[in-house]
């Protein structure tokens, strides 16, 4: 069976699970539900913490619509049915990379750099000019680490932009391409992070952190900044009243411990800054790269990650589906699953996972498209900027 038809049976299987979804009641009630469950579910219905062991326990012992139950009841608890996206495009400055991530299916080799692309200041500024007149919140720029584009290129960047389009929010740069950019120029994190704070960057985003086991980071990602480098710089931005993601990469070399020890470090972080607006779990794609040996975990595995997520990370206050990642039909129903939040209308703008083999390889969506895919799993879609204050309701 190819793999596109299997993810036909299953999402199949899943709509059908997605309606059993009853409440955190119903659950504290159910003969024969396994004590333990029944108390992970009490502590969710009076709001109380569940600890790592019942994290664990949800990802080798819960059924996907208990999981499901209990996620969904967190989800509408916070947000009803509000389901949100913003209207945001990409600039990808490089892909070309200092790096050699293993599961990267995007990134170029310095030493091949003839293979990528490296886009000037004023090839960028264009980008940003192309949306003239339209009503986009937010410009994302992320890419691969070129030593040539260093903090003072993208310090220039920003201004200009910040000087073009001033209601533009500017989300810049993952923990990774900020190491490396403090490093080069002999900064201080804190004076790094300073620098591009007051040339206008607004935000960070939450790529980077894919598994914070350090010896999982070993085998797919061992020469970049590691987790606590990756932390320190998220509470950095936190402290300069910044607002970040967080990601994490799974279905790959990880195990459920190690999913459970990312996503506690968050958490925990989370306690001390409040800093982060949304955990984005990104699904490994193993097409074109050095880990394409590892098959990609099913459709059931990706809603339970996303439920687990939802129930855990209780300090979080929106968990979001990136759908060029998960293809449309998957991010509907991660909706049923503990998600409130879509991203955006991307306009075909990143190549990121599309090289990836992604089902979506072009990704773009217009927002009457965005709020009908919404729309027709019964939430209410909610335009919103990028620190979620509301834009618009449809």
């Amino acid at each position: 069976m190819n793999r596109f038809r299997s993810d036909r049976n299953q999402r199949v299987f899943l709509h059908k699970e997605a309606t059993m979804n009853g409440s955190i009641s119903s659950l504290i009630d159910l003969p024969g539900l396994d004590p333990a469950f029944k108390t992970i579910a009490s502590k969710i219905d009076n709001r109380q913490r569940i600890s790592p062991e019942e994290g664990l326990m949800l990802f080798e012992k819960g059924s996907l619509a208990m999981l499901g139950t209990m996620a969904n009841f967190i989800r509408e608890r916070a947000h009803g049915h509000n389901t949100y996206f913003n209207r945001n495009f990409h600039i990808e400055p490089t892909n070309v990379c200092v790096f050699s991530c293993k599961f990267c299916s995007y990134s170029k080799l310095y030493s091949k750099r003839e293979e990528g692309w490296e886009l000037s200041i004023d090839q960028m500024l264009d980008k940003v000019k192309a949306y003239d007149g339209q009503p986009i919140t937010e410009v994302h720029i992320v890419g691969g680490v070129h030593p040539k584009m260093d903090i003072y290129f993208f310090e220039e960047l920003i201004k200009k932009i910040r000087a073009y389009r001033p209601d533009l929010h500017i989300k810049g740069f993952t923990a990774v391409e900020l190491d490396y950019m403090f490093r080069k120029a002999k900064l201080s994190r804190t004076d790094g992070m300073k620098l591009l704070h007051e040339a206008g960057l607004d935000s960070l985003p939450g790529g980077g952190a894919e598994i914070f086991d350090t010896a999982v980071r070993e085998q797919i990602c061992a020469d970049k900044v590691d987790a606590a480098g990756w932390l320190d710089i998220h509470a950095i931005a936190h402290r300069l009243g910044m607002h970040t993601n967080a990601t994490m990469l799974y279905g790959h070399v990880e195990s459920y411990e190690h999913r459970i020890d990312h996503m506690e470090r968050l958490r925990t972080l989370q306690d001390e800054t409040k800093g982060f607006n949304t955990f984005i779990p990104l699904k490994f794609r193993n097409f074109d790269n050095d880990m394409s040996h590892i098959p990609e975990v099913s459709s059931i595995e990706d809603m339970k990650l996303y439920a687990i997520a939802r129930i855990y990370m209780d300090n979080f206050p929106h968990i979001k589906a990136y759908w060029p990642m998960l293809g449309r039909e998957q991010a509907q129903l991660t909706l049923s699953f503990g998600v409130n939040d879509l991203d955006g209308t991307i306009d075909d703008s990143t190549k990121i996972y599309s090289m990836a083999g992604s089902e979506e390889q072009n990704p773009s969506l217009t927002t009457d498209e965005l709020v009908g895919l919404i729309k027709q799993v019964g939430r209410q879609p909610v335009e919103r900027d990028t620190l979620y204050n509301v834009v618009n309701t449809f």
